[in-house]
């Protein structure tokens, strides 16, 4: 589905997701207004992943040397830098954009084009922004959350935020449309490789994956437009949680 279409269903799904007025909700209705739409989504995605995406990305981790695959991703992180650089100029976090600048520089020069980190070793740490995380820098909140065919978990804001970061995306090198594709497989099955301990884990520990994938994604998204320091929850006096307006 494309990210446009993908908004325009949001905003039919926000419209039938209203409530009677005065209606009281939970933090986790508030943040899920449209959960209903979203458990089909996810179990759809679990689907094509268990059929298609997670065997792919297991012969990828079998078949491919590590030395390789290292590479690869180091290759993708390098060009993924780039636009993390941009975000962090916008943000206006001109210090850290300097520096993944410098990092962009000494990975593409001293790396071979990205295919070593020397940077990491340099002390120059990856601070990944994406326009997501822009737009909530500046004050614009990450509205319900929403689980996008095959990508997976988002929010209205980080999916208004995908339709720019696709524009900057490593696929965009390519020159032909087949090359396009190919760029793009190659991110998917890389990312599904580094994730695949992570999954297992999650089938193992969580009673409810959905819930924990929407609130690991939600607080992880949080921690990141604030750069690891989150406002505080407003409380009444006596330490309750406010009630909602």
């Amino acid at each position: 589905m494309k990210p446009l279409a993908t908004l325009a269903l949001a905003a039919v799904l926000g419209g039938c997701a209203s409530v009677p007025p005065g209606t009281e909700l939970t933090p986790a209705q508030k943040a899920d207004p449209w959960e209903g739409w979203n458990r089909k989504v996810f179990a759809f995605n679990d689907a094509v992943d268990k059929a298609v995406a997670k065997p792919v990305a297991e012969a990828y981790q079998k078949v491919v040397p590590s030395l390789v695959r290292r590479g690869v991703d180091n290759v993708l992180g390098n060009l993924g830098d780039v636009w993390s650089t941009a975000n962090q100029f916008l943000q206006g976090k001109f210090r850290y954009g300097l520096e993944m600048g410098m990092r962009v520089i000494s990975n593409s020069f001293f790396g071979l084009g990205g295919l070593l980190d020397p940077a990491t070793e340099m002390g120059l740490q990856r601070r990944s922004e994406d326009f997501g995380q822009t737009l909530g820098r500046w004050g614009v909140g990450p509205g319900p959350y929403l689980v996008l065919p095959l990508l997976g978990p988002s929010t209205l804001r980080d999916t208004a935020g995908l339709v720019v970061d696709r524009q900057a995306d490593p696929s965009r090198l390519g020159a032909e449309q087949t090359d396009r594709y190919a760029i793009t497989a190659l991110e998917l099955i890389n990312t599904r490789a580094n994730l695949l301990a992570t999954t297992n884990l999650l089938g193992q520990i969580a009673l409810d994956p959905y819930t924990f994938v929407r609130n690991a994604y939600l607080t992880r998204r949080q921690d990141q437009v604030y750069d690891g320091a989150p406002p505080l929850e407003e409380m009444d006096d006596d330490g309750a949680e406010p009630p909602p307006k």
